[in-house]
């Protein structure tokens, strides 16, 4: 009549249930074997002994009616399994005058498993009224009990068998609902609390490599535009020595003061790699944070950058167009940045070639190139390498803040390196 059900323990009586390991058949807990086995032959043995009534009053022989009655009362081990059918066959001996353990505990587990309720209140029904009927007709054979004490009597019998188990069984199966509903939720909750220190481990991992990129494109920018140009110097400073040594001293000096500069800003940069990261407190939910960005150049310092390349022989132009608003400190250190690893380009590839520097402050951006014309190819270079990874770094660092870079050569010869920055950046 019923299917799998739901035992007491919140199981679900299955195939794959009765074919795990441990307890046999439909038990979870091997104590509940002990507990199902116990109480059935507490029932068994009370049937038997009211089948001895029950025998003497159908007039069969007594070993029958104890049989009887054992086999019934022993059907109690199969509560968990089939609540209904053991409810049901209470029922059918309650004319007999027997089961009632058995009608009792079966009322209870029934009450208590997952049936639906519209079953549990229908066997339930045909419980009572059966008691009801068979107290009645008993005490009715009885003399002297009045009509309204025999129905208040019989009433009263009928429910306190019925509805005191009824009433237990759904509030032990509500409150298991509610336990396994807390667990559930409590397991969800555990499951999306590892699944947050996952990805705010990933999150950290991710702005790890983010701030080691940018450490190493900053690291890049000043080694070699610095390097390079204390390169350009140094050729200066040999060709010149023996000939002019004033110039020779002044290109020294020169080479000095980058050399020094170049070791400053390394020192600041390693001084960064160094510090103790913050402590990041144990719980999950961490946020990462943006990564900061640190002082760095400007494009006031624009100026200062293509001075230091026409003091190491490079004829270089600088127009600026537009009037320098305030911008954010990450678009000031771009824009800087740029220009600066154009014009170590062109310290490599383009010696003694003419540079010009543009750089135009509009509404809502700011826009800078660096164009070289053609190698002048008596020059010479200072033998300079080259990692391949200029253009690279300029181009994330432009597209990082949702700008436009574009580089390329000319079709005079030249080479030309153009970046756009939007206003998203600017502060008002």
């Amino acid at each position: 009549m019923v299917g799998a059900l739901r035992t007491l323990d919140g199981m679900t009586s299955t195939g794959e249930e009765q074919g795990r390991a441990g307890p046999p058949l439909w038990w979870e807990r091997r104590r509940d074997v002990v507990w199902d086995v116990g109480i059935g032959a507490v029932s068994a043995l009370e049937c038997a002994w009211e089948g001895v009534g029950f025998a003497r009053e159908a007039g069969v022989p007594v070993v029958l009616g104890v049989l009887f009655g054992f086999v019934v009362g022993a059907t109690l081990v199969l509560r968990r399994r089939w609540p209904v059918a053991v409810v049901l066959v209470s029922i059918a001996v309650t004319p007999a005058v027997m089961g009632f353990l058995l009608g009792v505990v079966g009322l209870y587990t029934l009450a208590a498993c997952e049936v639906p309720r519209r079953v549990t209140a229908t066997v339930a029904s045909m419980s009572l009224v059966a008691t009801l009927v068979v107290m009645y007709v008993r005490t009715d054979d009885e003399a002297g009990v009045t009509q309204t004490l025999l129905i208040s009597l019989s009433v009263f019998v009928a429910v306190a068998l019925t509805v005191p188990p009824v009433l237990l069984g759904m509030y032990v199966g509500a409150r298991r609902r509610l336990m396994e509903s807390l667990h559930e939720r409590a397991d969800s909750l555990e499951r999306e609390l590892s699944l947050l220190a996952e990805r705010a481990e990933e999150r950290a991992e991710w702005a790890r490599t983010e701030e080691r990129t940018r450490i190493a494109r900053e690291m890049h920018d000043v080694v070699a535009h610095r390097v390079s140009l204390m390169v350009v110097h140094a050729a200066a400073l040999q060709a010149v020595a023996v000939k002019d040594p004033v110039k020779a001293a002044r290109n020294a000096a020169l080479v000095g003061d980058m050399g020094r500069q170049a070791l400053t800003e390394l020192r600041e940069m390693l001084g960064v790699l160094r510090a103790p990261a913050p402590a990041v407190p144990k719980p999950v939910a961490v946020a990462v944070p943006a990564p900061v960005v640190e002082e760095g150049p400007s494009l006031a310092e624009l100026e200062v950058l293509v001075g230091q390349s026409r003091a190491a022989g490079m004829v270089v132009r600088l127009d600026v167009r537009g009037e320098r608003p305030g911008y954010a400190a990450e678009v000031e250190q771009t824009a800087y940045r740029v220009v600066q690893e154009a014009l170590t380009n062109c310290h490599k590839h383009a010696p003694g070639a003419e540079v010009v520097v543009r750089l135009a402050h509009r509404e809502g951006e700011v826009a800078m190139q660096v164009e070289n014309g053609p190698c002048d190819g008596d020059a010479g270079g200072a033998g300079l390498p080259s990692g391949g990874n200029g253009l690279v770094g300029m181009r994330e660092r432009v597209l990082g803040l949702g700008g436009v870079f574009v580089a390329g050569p000319t079709e005079s010869g030249g080479f030309r390196v153009s970046a756009v920055l939007p206003c998203a950046s600017v502060q008002a």
